[in-house]
């Protein structure tokens, strides 16, 4: 024979279900997936560079298109951009990178780009830690390096970027996609 509390506690389970339909609807909205507060999915993409090298990440927000041109228009030509949406893009490295002829020390920066129609767009490490992305503090830089661009035969809706370990050089490479343009940025751990 079953205990009168048992018999209470499953009377409970069986009703609960008809009791909620009129419990009133929760009034603040569910938190969104991948996301840290702002309106646009958050990614972190990563790679280990070399064999049992360094890891390199990036964390940043990926905006859509949504019908709207990018390039010139909702990312103007010559002026420092976020370089994604809401937190400012963050770039860490375990250890020094040789991009070009230049070094970029290890640490955590703030990523953003100075896009170009005519010349070189750019992309920028900066120093400013933990900010929104938007006012961009140019002063802060660490250093600036030229990005190579590329047409890509399919448009991007989504803000992509990617790293990517490179077996043919030992190094790796940054990709940002979006509409239909790459830009990539190969570099090389420090020796």
């Amino acid at each position: 024979m079953r205990s009168i509390p048992t018999l209470i506690l499953a009377a409970a389970l069986v009703a609960a279900p008809l009791f909620a339909a009129d419990a009133p609807a929760p009034t603040t909205p569910a938190a969104k997936p991948n996301s840290t507060g702002g309106n646009s999915p958050h990614e972190t993409t990563s790679a280990t560079i070399g064999r049992g090298g360094p890891r390199v990440t990036v964390t940043y927000g990926r905006p859509y298109a949504k019908g709207r041109e990018i390039w010139g228009k909702l990312v103007p030509w010559n002026a420092a951009w976020r370089l994604g949406s809401d937190e400012a893009t963050t770039f860490l490295t375990q250890q020094p990178l040789t991009i070009g002829d230049k070094t970029l020390p290890a640490g955590i920066y703030t990523l953003y780009l100075v896009p170009s129609e005519k010349e070189t767009t750019k992309i920028a490490f900066s120093s400013a830690l933990g900010g929104w992305g938007i006012p961009v503090n140019t002063s802060t830089d660490v250093a600036r390096f030229d990005l190579k661009k590329e047409t890509l035969p399919a448009a991007v809706e989504q803000l992509t970027l990617a790293v990517k370990a490179d077996a043919a050089t030992g190094g790796g490479v940054l990709t940002i996609a979006w509409e239909t343009t790459q830009f990539s940025l190969p570099f090389t751990i420090k020796k």
